[in-house]
């Protein structure tokens, strides 16, 4: 555990609280470390978990699948960012949805009743942690509102601008990368993956864009 203090001291969830308290505060927190291999379930539908989960490496994908195996990915969970504290928070609701590895990943679980209760011995930085904890979760649903707004859009094409154009505010810049492969941006999307490669293709004729692999430009 000690190899990744240095790492949560990045991390949102503990920002403003320094090295040394971290390590106090993980004992405090009953936090445990586990690794998974590609493609393997961190969190599984329909399951009720009581941890909040944090990537300290890897690449985690939150995945929604229904009755006919449609597969839709909802968020990209990269180094230091939490997922599941929803569900931890509720306790007793189903999980929804999946947590994937995309690939070999470390994950550490903090208990979220040790995380929401502070302790008898009143660590110091036990408030600043649940204020971080509020203020992801209200990131998170600014950006679940983002995504839907994507969705609503009418067409394949007009999908798409609407995605590129916010990761290219994002970025701050006409020239961006997108985290996604071309089958993870038509889950993301929920689009056919062929009828995205072909509307792509039309708009990079159309002088709209440029693009290689996951690297765009928009002209």
């Amino acid at each position: 555990m000690e190899q990744y203090i240095s790492t949560l001291a990045k991390t949102k969830l503990f920002s403003g609280i320094e090295e040394e308290e971290i390590a106090a505060m993980l004992s405090c927190l009953s936090a445990v470390t586990k690794t998974y291999a590609k493609g393997e379930y961190i969190f599984k539908r329909e399951s009720r978990i009581t941890s909040v989960a944090m990537l300290l490496e890897g690449v985690v994908h939150i995945q929604q699948e229904d009755y006919w195996g449609n597969l839709s990915i909802l968020s990209e969970v990269s180094q230091g960012e939490i997922f599941g504290e929803v569900y931890a928070c509720l306790g007793s609701e189903e999980m929804q949805n999946n947590a994937v590895a995309v690939k070999s990943s470390t994950v550490l679980f903090l208990d979220i009743n040790r995380v929401l209760t502070i302790c008898p011995s009143a660590c110091d930085f036990h408030s600043r942690l649940i204020q971080n904890l509020l203020s992801i979760m209200a990131q998170k649903n600014l950006m679940l509102t983002r995504k839907i707004t994507h969705m609503s859009r009418r067409t394949t094409r007009e999908k798409l601008l609407s995605y590129l154009s916010e990761q290219s505010a994002k970025a701050g810049s006409e020239v961006f990368d997108i985290p996604f492969n071309r089958q993870q941006l038509a889950d993301y999307l929920s689009v056919d993956r062929s009828a995205m490669s072909a509307e792509l293709g039309r708009m990079r004729d159309e002088g709209i864009l440029k693009f290689s692999r996951n690297h765009f430009e928009l002209l």
